[in-house]
């Protein structure tokens, strides 16, 4: 484990909280040499005493490790990267390019829409995301509530939550098109 990372992130949610080593200590009931020690990485806290630590933060007991991370895990290799296929695996193939890709708050995916060929039939939207999209080879339209809309190489388009959507590729060229998927802000 990496203390240093844990106590980080203990003096950012007692920073957040607006609260000074020696009132955390008050309030958590853990001595302040302790939560210094804690804060610097230079301690190596029980199970009680970081249960003590969320408790005061009213923080899970998890989210005190969220930040702890193997490097490994922080790099996609072309050659690992999952892919993700829509309706018609002929014409759309999706590559995963996010690294730790379920603990990450922002999804990339490169997709390669082939030639002549739509990412749906009809349309596909998110409830719970905002989606950019670059046009980063090729060109294509992409299709915004039934009207469609030219984008270049290197055109930018944003897709707020609950937009139908899709992307159409009209030329003889197979395109690449990057995605930045995020959690919709509310």
């Amino acid at each position: 484990m990496n203390y240093h990372r844990l106590g980080q992130t203990v003096l950012t949610y007692r920073k957040k909280k607006g609260m000074t080593i020696r009132e955390f200590a008050d309030y958590s009931g853990i001595s302040t040499s302790l939560i210094s020690q804690i804060e610097r990485g230079q301690a190596n806290p029980s199970l009680n005493v970081l249960e003590l630590i969320a408790l005061a933060l009213n923080v899970p007991l998890y989210t005190l490790f969220i930040n702890d991370f193997n490097a490994n895990s922080l790099i996609s290799k072309k050659q690992d990267r999952k892919k993700i296929y829509r309706e018609n695996n002929d014409h759309v193939v999706h590559d995963v390019l996010t690294p730790d890709f379920m603990k990450s708050h922002i999804q990339l995916l490169m997709m390669d829409l082939n030639a002549n060929a739509s990412t749906t039939e009809s349309y596909y939207s998110h409830t719970d995301k905002e989606e950019i999209a670059v046009v980063m080879k090729g060109e294509a339209y992409v299709e915004l509530e039934g009207v469609e809309y030219f984008l270049g190489e290197g055109d930018v388009v944003r897709i707020p939550p609950n937009v139908k959507h899709r992307f159409i590729n009209k030329t003889d060229q197979t395109n690449h098109i990057l995605f930045v998927l995020t959690p919709a802000l509310i």
